[in-house]
């Protein structure tokens, strides 16, 4: 049942997600167990998940463009499309790296746009926004889009787009691991349960692989910082507190727009 669940939502889904998607197969095959001898269970068949180590650097913040104040420091989102985070990330082909960039929703988690390809262009980044702001469920509403300070995301031609769709940028001002968290835990989530860690055939089975990554990540893969709901029922719902990576919660403030 373990490997079957994985293989239906992801490789690298923890104790506790499996636990929650098993639970009541286990009851049903009459086996009396609880989560934490689920976890023995899966401890001693050599059923836990390894942890990794990221090491390749997609950011390149040395250039002469204006970079943006960060407008998030300490602050969590009350709601869906308050908040936007973006990031790229690479992926290795057989012809040399590809490179996907994201934007999810700090909220809901839900990936709201994304693009792979071949190279790391403006033009990347600017296919998922584009993406992203189609996708939109609430476009009235005020939008933050953060990211790092890489030369796609200052770039002019980026900036002017999303102001004249309405986004107000925010970007990080110094290194915070927890600053763009979001972001790069989508990133080790899409490629260490999906594939998207290993060496790919080409960019076009990287795109097919990604595309059915995103449709698990957001519709059927349950996420602990969303009590285990889906990203796509929480943009949709709205209907949980914002739980944060950060270790030290008393300084966060609410994000009011």
């Amino acid at each position: 049942m373990v490997k079957q669940c994985r293989n239906k939502i992801g490789q690298r889904l923890g104790a506790k997600k499996l636990y929650h998607e098993l639970k009541s197969d286990i009851k049903k095959q009459g086996i009396k167990m609880g989560r934490d001898k689920f976890y023995t269970f899966l401890k001693v068949n050599r059923l836990l998940v390894p942890r990794t180590k990221k090491f390749h650097i997609t950011t390149n913040s040395n250039h002469h463009f204006y970079k943006y104040k960060n407008l998030i420091t300490n602050k969590i989102p009350t709601r869906a499309e308050q908040l936007w985070v973006t990031d790229i990330t690479y992926i290795k082909t057989q012809k040399g790296h590809s490179y996907l960039a994201l934007v999810t929703d700090a909220y809901s988690r839900q990936i709201m746009g994304y693009k792979l390809d071949s190279h790391m262009k403006t033009s990347l980044c600017l296919e998922a926004l584009s993406m992203a702001l189609k996708n939109r469920k609430y476009p009235g509403e005020k939008l933050i889009h953060h990211s790092d300070r890489g030369i796609q995301y200052c770039n002019p031609t980026y900036t002017l787009f999303a102001e004249s769709n309405g986004l107000t940028m925010s970007m990080t001002e110094k290194y915070d691991p927890y600053e763009n968290a979001i972001a790069e835990r989508i990133n080790r989530t899409l490629k260490y349960e999906y594939g998207l860690k290993l060496t790919i055939k080409n960019t076009k089975l990287a795109q097919k692989i990604t595309k059915r990554a995103i449709n698990i990540y957001n519709n059927i893969r349950p996420h602990l910082s969303l009590d285990l709901k889906t990203p796509k029922q929480v943009h949709l719902n709205q209907n949980i507190d914002y739980k944060s990576y950060r270790k030290n919660k008393n300084k966060l403030e609410l994000l009011n727009l």
